[in-house]
């Protein structure tokens, strides 16, 4: 029976990835560096040192690790600032009446996102209160696709991963979500999260009773 569900957070609660991308094309350009929606779009799901080295393949360039941290750095606190000015009205749409509904009916609720700075969103958007569990890139040392930061969501909310169903919206996490056990939702085109257990173009489709309809026999 499915008891808890465990939510990413860029692109499945909320969309910071063009402040991403701002601060990451704002580096970019100061390094000299290409970098555009395209390569914006490898970055999804992964790690801000994962990132920077997609980056630099890209540009066929190499930077010792200390300065690669350093610019990792630079880039979040570009990122970080711009996040004042997010608000309570910056939930996807669907995403807020679906964490509404959950509460409602009682299920158990963890944040499972690659990003340091999720606490800080969740606060802008004042979400808090759906959350039993907050896991983010500070629980974990195994970023996606690697299935640590849901496995440390499911164990906090006391769950096995088969009672779990994992929304996301990157590839990387949809494997992650596979390779832990777990029930999937991918939340985007079917060339990237196609391969979840059950996939809806937005979130706004992702209702309580189109996955509930789904996914019948597990509650």
């Amino acid at each position: 029976m499915i008891k808890g569900f465990i939510f990413d957070l860029d692109g499945v609660i909320t969309d910071t990835a063009e402040l991403h991308y701002k601060a990451w094309k704002n580096l970019a350009d100061e390094m000299g560096w290409d970098f555009d929606y395209e390569i914006n779009d490898k970055l999804r799901g992964i790690s801000r040192m994962d990132s920077i080295k997609v980056i630099l393949d890209h540009n066929q360039a190499s930077l010792d690790e200390e300065t690669l941290a350093e610019l990792a750095t630079k880039k979040n606190d570009i990122y970080v600032s711009s996040l004042d000015e997010m608000t309570s009205e910056d939930y996807l749409p669907g995403a807020k009446e679906l964490l509404t509904h959950l509460r409602t009916e009682g299920f158990n609720v963890a944040l499972g996102s690659a990003s340091k700075n999720a606490i800080k969103v969740l606060q802008q958007l004042n979400a808090n209160m759906y959350f039993d569990v907050i896991g983010d890139g500070n629980s974990v040392s195994k970023s996606k696709p690697e299935p640590d930061i849901f496995l440390y969501g499911s164990e906090k909310m006391k769950l096995q991963p088969d009672e779990c169903i994992v929304f996301e919206d990157a590839e990387s996490g949809i494997d992650a979500a596979k390779a832990g056990g777990f029930y999937s939702v991918g939340i985007g085109p079917k060339e990237r999260v196609g391969h979840a257990d059950l996939r809806f173009d937005s979130m706004a489709e992702a209702t309580l009773f189109e996955i509930k309809s789904h996914f019948k026999d597990l509650f």
